[in-house]
């Protein structure tokens, strides 16, 4: 067990066009939305599919690709690590998320 790592891999579609920011330092960071679906049979037979919305971050390099390759509907294959971090809202509330870190991505097809 102590061989497990911190690791996410996802294949789904882009539901938004990243949005890129270069923060103080210099360095890209790009933001983007990754739909997953699952699909299954519910108790009546009918099939049902879910989606799963995941936020993905991007830095440096592949924010560089992210910028120039991503958009709305490509589909897209990543793998990267979870990361969880919180901050305070404007009204004072702690507010926590959960967020993939991109270490790779491999572009698949466009969807229309």
């Amino acid at each position: 067990m102590s061989t497990l790592r911190n690791k996410v891999q996802l294949i789904g579609c882009l539901g938004n066009n990243p949005t890129i920011v270069v923060t103080e330092k210099g360095v890209k960071r790009a933001r983007f939305a990754l739909a997953t679906n699952e699909t299954h049979r519910n108790a009546n037979g009918t099939r049902v599919t879910e989606t799963q919305w995941h936020t993905l971050i991007a830095w440096g390099k592949l924010a560089d690709i992210a910028e120039k390759y991503l958009f709305k509907s490509r589909e897209i294959a990543v793998e990267g690590k979870l990361s969880n971090r919180s901050y305070t809202d404007k009204q004072g509330n702690k507010r926590y998320i959960s967020e993939v870190v991109v270490a790779e991505i491999i572009l698949l097809r466009t969807t229309s």
